[in-house]
């Protein structure tokens, strides 16, 4: 189930011993603030205990769900993509290049819970209560003043990953760093698994997917699989490797699998390239 949000900011208080939200995603990234109670929070298929002063980061690569063992009062601060652009003006300049909704997305963040030390602890529960106080108002989503106490939120975790030694700036940086990884371990396919190279990035594998294909317009498979093929031709052509020497070099487990490889991708056997070299001789 994915839930939809159409306003840039909605923040909702709920409490209750459940809340009847099965497993779900959104369109829109959420930050979690339990103010009461204690449980467990699944977030794809990690379980992690909660309890108050807790702070979960869900963005829309995200299926979860919380379960509960006692009496909860969960506080829910979700927007969208637009929220933050339509702020860009009051946003400082250290968030271009590592923004709220990149560290929302950070993998490590899924994985591990935010630990508030004081005095940041109290300034966290302070910092919520002072945006609850402000949403009965109208104009909550163009408020500077909410817009300020959110991102106090997000110096808030920058400063725990910190004590924490998560590194935030870790990412995306640009595009060259992505394709350089990539030709760096080609010859290794377990670490440009896709789950692997997200982890490297410290992204979830369905954003790195989406960022692939939308910044190089192909899939992160497909470029994978047409550098690896545009290599092994190269080798074949020079005629200085065996076939065992190259499927060693690229990580496959024997000739026979870098020969159906070869075949399923390009429609031709390997032993054409060595019948042309032969003939070049």
């Amino acid at each position: 189930m994915k839930k939809l949000q159409f306003e840039s900011l909605v923040i909702s208080d709920l409490e209750g011993e459940e809340f009847g939200h099965p497993s779900h995603s959104h369109t829109y990234y959420e930050m979690i603030y339990v103010l009461k109670g204690n449980g467990n929070h699944h977030i794809n298929n990690i379980i992690l205990p909660y309890k108050c002063g807790d702070l979960f980061l869900i963005s829309p690569d995200d299926q979860h769900y919380f379960e509960y063992n006692k009496y909860s009062r969960l506080i829910f601060i979700k927007f969208t993509d637009d929220y933050f652009k339509g702020n860009k003006h009051l946003s400082p300049d250290s968030f271009a290049m590592n923004s709220p909704e990149n560290v929302m997305r950070k993998q490590i963040l899924k994985e591990k819970k935010l630990i508030f030390t004081e005095p940041c602890k109290t300034i966290l529960k302070k910092t919520i209560e002072n945006i609850l106080s402000y949403n009965c108002r109208k104009d909550v989503s163009t408020s500077p003043i909410v817009f300020y106490q959110i991102l106090s939120i997000f110096g808030l975790i920058k400063e725990a990953t910190s004590k924490m030694d998560i590194r935030l700036d870790v990412g995306l940086q640009n595009k060259e760093d992505v394709i350089s990884y990539i030709h760096q371990n080609i010859y290794q396919p377990e670490t440009i698994r896709i789950k692997n190279i997200a982890y490297h990035f410290n992204i979830s594998p369905t954003y790195f997917s989406a960022y692939f294909k939308r910044n190089f317009e192909v899939s992160y498979r497909d470029y994978v699989n047409d550098y690896r093929m545009a290599l092994i031709e190269r080798r074949m052509e020079s005629g200085q490797n065996t076939i065992k020497q190259i499927a060693y070099e690229f990580g496959f487990t024997d000739e026979s699998h870098l020969s159906h490889y070869f075949k399923n991708k390009k429609s031709k056997t390997l032993g054409s390239y060595k019948n042309k070299s032969r003939s070049l001789a």
